[in-house]
């Protein structure tokens, strides 16, 4: 019998034991690839994580460099109560509040803050356009820019701090910044591994921190970039302006 073009089968012309199963052990080799390149990062991933939270401040830090100006980020009451102490220890000239709602008033962030100072009325800007980290970095920039400021002391909780001062730094190279670490009450970072719920705040903090970091390979100025937006599901800042003591 004379074979055929077009036959089929094991009797086919240029049929070899073996060659039906290549593809097969193609697929497992990238198989085996993807998790080993899986694993890396997982490994990579953990790794990361536990050297970030062992960078976590336990401590609020006794001696604080001066400063042009102090940028308190909202979201406690003990961030407001440090900042206005520092305004008021004159380590700064002046400080801006970033992320307040737009219908907060001053009377309720000095009850919020327990605070009774003068300094609230001469010397306290309220930002109420920052929508998110990346708008409170967006919104220093233009108050420090305002002021002719060249320093700036970063108050915020001491496990968002890595992340608030990256952001910080992508807008603002020019700048010196001093990192001011609070530790809260209600987050107790000794009891990281413990304590659930502190975990889950830390590792979704360790999360977001790697992806801004990532952002900021491939992005210019998140001021008029897209990819804040993307990440963020919003747009970093709003329409309302910054509230300026000396203004009002």
């Amino acid at each position: 019998m004379t074979l055929t073009r077009g036959t089929h089968g094991p009797h086919a012309v240029g049929w070899t034991p073996g060659s039906a199963r290549a593809p097969r052990g193609g697929w497992r080799l990238v198989g085996w690839i993807l998790v080993i390149l899986g694993a890396g990062a997982g490994f990579a991933f953990a790794v990361g994580f536990v050297l970030f939270a062992g960078a976590i401040a336990r401590n609020e830090p006794r001696d604080v460099a001066q400063t042009d100006g102090i940028v308190v980020l909202t979201g406690g009451s003990q961030r407001l109560t440090d900042g206005l102490s520092l305004l008021a220890a004159g380590q700064g000239r002046r400080l801006l509040i970033s992320g307040v709602y737009q219908h907060t008033s001053r009377e309720e962030i000095a009850r919020t803050a327990s605070y009774r100072g003068a300094k609230l009325d001469c010397c306290v800007d309220l930002g109420k356009s920052a929508l998110n980290t990346i708008g409170n970095a967006i919104e220093a920039r233009r108050w420090a820019r305002a002021n002719g400021f060249g320093s700036l002391l970063v108050v915020t909780s001491n496990y968002h701090l890595p992340r608030t001062l990256g952001e910080f730094q992508h807008v603002m190279q020019g700048v010196r910044l001093v990192g001011y670490p609070v530790v809260s009450d209600g987050i107790s970072v000794q009891k990281l591994w413990s304590d659930p719920p502190t975990f889950r705040i830390v590792a979704s903090e360790y999360a977001k921190y790697v992806v801004s970091r990532l952002r900021h390979l491939i992005e210019g100025d998140p001021e008029h970039s897209r990819w804040p937006v993307l990440v963020g599901r919003q747009k970093p800042v709003g329409p309302h302006a910054i509230e300026r003591a000396d203004q009002r």
